[in-house]
């Protein structure tokens, strides 16, 4: 997932969001300056991956299923 950085591109969607709250949408949100002074002033373009052990531990055995892999028995498939 890439976060969109750009503070020009991140300023006209918050104040979409604003316009929207001020017509009554419970939830948009208001422009949020700090985070936009933190991406004016050089916030670096952020991404990141959400691989959690048990999935890499599923590709490294080859595993067909997260079940095989798991580390809680009692969500283990009987055999």
């Amino acid at each position: 997932i890439s976060e969109l950085t750009g503070p020009i591109d991140q300023r006209s969607r918050l104040v979409a969001q604003a316009e929207k709250k001020a017509l009554g949408d419970e939830e948009a949100c208001g422009v949020d300056e700090d985070f936009l002074q933190a991406l004016e002033s050089g916030m670096p373009p952020t991404a990141g991956l959400g691989i959690g052990i048990d999935r890499l531990v599923m590709v490294l055995t080859n595993s067909p299923a997260i079940r095989d892999v798991i580390a809680f028995p009692l969500l283990r498939k009987e055999t």
